[in-house]
């Protein structure tokens, strides 16, 4: 569920509790959460709704400015049906404090790097965890298809695996590419070190 950035502000500070799309199908959760910019949402609710049983509190608490205004941009996604999501800030995005461990000697090391080869194990493309680091540490903030296409392999994957770096805290998403975090850094380093060693 995609929100632009004017409204997750407005769902940090509690002003926006309620959302509406158009949707076939619900593509949320009851008790889900879902990271954003500004940290995980908290989905409370779900449930289909008529567009008559839609009020202008309902238009103000999802951050529009009128009924008309809410309707207007339902409509210009189409004619699926409409659903209700209500929902919270549920505080700050927990890989973001995960980023800033970067104090990996001993058994920390040892965990992540076995989490790494497990990776690279389950890979059908052989592995690309340590490469992938790499290539970060050495083109930061290059967009997802040019990192890519340097190591051949096509974006859309490439950019999958990205992401499962990143729920280990080991990289961060900018406005294009990416970049290490503290602690992918500090894991690089602790890599190439017992690299050089072997």
């Amino acid at each position: 569920m995609l929100f632009r950035r004017r409204s997750l502000d407005g769902i940090k500070a509690g002003e926006i509790t309620l959302a509406f799309r158009r949707w076939d199908r619900p593509r949320v959760r009851p008790g889900g959460r879902q990271r954003t910019a500004v940290g995980e949402l908290a989905i409370d609710s779900l449930a289909p709704v008529e567009r008559a049983g839609i009020t202008s509190e309902d238009a103000a608490r999802a951050g529009h400015a009128s009924l008309d205004e809410l309707f207007a941009e339902l409509d210009a996604r189409g004619d699926a049906p409409i659903w209700r999501i209500e929902l919270h800030w549920a505080g700050e995005d927990p890989r973001r404090s995960l980023r800033e461990r970067a104090d990996l000697e001993g058994a920390d090391f040892e965990e992540l790097r076995a989490r790494l080869e497990r990776l690279d194990r389950a890979s059908r493309h052989g592995p690309w965890t340590h490469e992938t680091l790499d290539l970060i540490a050495q083109r930061p903030e290059v967009r997802a298809a040019d990192l890519a296409a340097a190591v051949g392999r096509e974006k859309h994957p490439f950019k999958l695996d990205v992401r499962k770096l990143k729920e280990l805290g080991l990289t961060e998403s900018l406005e294009a590419g990416y970049r290490l975090s503290p602690r992918g850094r500090a894991l690089l380093q602790l890599l190439r070190r017992a690299e050089r060693r072997q």
